[in-house]
């Protein structure tokens, strides 16, 4: 195989493994390459798939919805009987086992890192599952996830309050990669909660036992200096008081995928605005909120009431590399907001 084909596939198979372990929309894979490959080459880059994707270490320890995986090897069988004539049996043996499987309530997505390691998410198999839309990992937590990869300075040694964590996935990121002192997740809803608290201990962070925010307890001796300190917090932006403001003292503020709304966005507004005023310095703190633009009437009304609160922002510059595997043609934004 020559050195460019060998690349090519290289690429090919990375992209199939990373959009099968997240559990991407099976639209989104490159079924045209593929098909293109399989008309030059025997049933080896099949078996290479099969490896990458339902017979992978991180699929067998962390698998996927059982529609998802059954969905995904019809589709792989297809692809191979346009081109071959002979069945596969193993396609069909890996197939024979998915369909035997009970579907779970949650599924699990696993996210590679450019360190070898990864993060692994248990989610809802449901977009809105229990009237909320926090039990899974929306676009815009992978893009800010990426911009943090790219940007480690952000948070190294600094205290980090991420509003509306959802599933925890930009979160886990930071903790895993950036070094954070220590890291505050928080959401409102109780079932968002149980999930976060169970993604946290799934990827190896233990929780301080109580809410406190962890600056409160420089003296914790039990605690692995090389890991952040992290907690969960339960922040409802319209009923929060201000002592519980007061005792969290981030020195940098995040939230993905907020903006979908008007009333969540005044609520957020509002919350910044207590934030910034709960500080005990006097230091400028900065908040970054990543957004997929699906509607620019709402995006104008955030950066509207931004200005009206008197906050300050800019917007951050698209970063080159993509990591992550979202949606090609989603729009996404991170605005710098100074406090």
């Amino acid at each position: 195989m020559a050195p460019e084909e060998s690349e090519e596939t290289a690429l090919l198979l990375q992209s199939f493994e990373r959009r099968f372990l997240a559990a991407r929309a099976l639209r989104s894979f490159p079924w045209q390459s593929l098909e293109e490959k399989l008309r030059h080459s025997g049933s080896e880059l099949l078996l290479d798939i099969l490896q990458k994707t339902v017979k992978h270490p991180l699929c067998l320890k962390h698998p996927p919805s059982v529609k998802y995986a059954r969905c995904f090897l019809s589709e792989l069988i297809r692809k191979h009987e346009a081109v071959h004539e002979e069945p596969s049996d193993e396609l069909y043996e890996a197939l024979a086992e998915v369909l035997t499987a009970e579907e779970p309530t949650l599924c699990q997505r696993t996210y590679l890192l450019p360190s070898g390691d990864s993060v692994t998410l248990s989610e809802s198999t449901a977009i809105i599952s229990h009237g909320t839309t926090g039990l899974v990992t929306w676009n815009a937590a992978l893009y800010l996830a990426e911009w943090a990869l790219e940007n480690p300075a952000a948070f190294t040694h600094r205290t980090v309050l991420e509003l509306g964590s959802g599933a925890g996935l930009t979160g886990l990121v930071i903790c895993k990669i950036c070094h954070p002192r220590a890291y505050i997740f928080s959401d409102c809803h109780s079932r968002v909660l149980e999930q976060l608290r169970g993604n946290i201990l799934l990827n190896g962070f233990s929780l301080e036992p109580d809410a406190t925010a962890p600056a409160q307890h420089p003296g914790h001796n039990t605690h692995n200096s090389e890991s952040p300190m992290v907690t969960v917090e339960q922040l409802d932006w319209d009923v929060v008081t201000a002592p519980q403001l007061t005792a969290l003292q981030p020195d940098i503020i995040l939230a993905a995928d907020v903006l979908y709304c008007p009333e969540i966005i005044l609520s957020l507004v509002r919350v910044l605005q207590r934030l910034s005023a709960c500080r005990k310095d006097e230091l400028a703190l900065d908040a970054y909120i990543a957004f997929t633009i699906r509607n620019p009437d709402t995006c104008q009304l955030f950066t509207t009431q931004l200005g009206q609160a008197g906050i300050s922002w800019e917007a951050v510059p698209h970063h080159s590399q993509k990591l992550f595997p979202y949606e090609e043609h989603s729009e996404m934004a991170i605005l710098k907001l100074t406090l």
